[in-house]
């Protein structure tokens, strides 16, 4: 938990990292909360991909939001649980799951 000076959102922030790898920033808020997801180069392809697969919310706001400082920073309000899905998704993208040996 950190508290940021951050001109796009300033204030108390919990950030979740894998292996010193960004994963996403929570910001709470009265009533709800924002998850700051970066889309970077390696998973834009991917996302895209799915983009059709997400709520309408979402796709739009990564429609406007332009590809800047290594990503796509999408602010994404989550107010509904599909949003928060969404977010788990994108999470999911930037993070592979380890192979297990057989």
């Amino acid at each position: 938990m950190t508290f940021s000076k951050c001109s796009a959102q300033p204030g108390w922030n919990i950030k979740y990292q894998k292996n010193s790898k960004s994963l996403c920033t929570l910001y709470p808020m009265e009533g709800f909360f924002i998850g700051l997801v970066v889309v970077g180069a390696k998973e834009e392809e991917e996302v895209e991909m799915e983009l059709g697969t997400f709520t309408p919310y979402v796709q739009g706001l990564y429609r406007k939001t332009s590809f800047s400082c290594g990503g796509r920073w999408l602010m994404i309000e989550v107010k509904e649980k599909s949003v928060l899905q969404d977010i788990k998704r994108l999470i999911a993208a930037r993070v592979k799951p380890k192979r297990q040996i057989v």
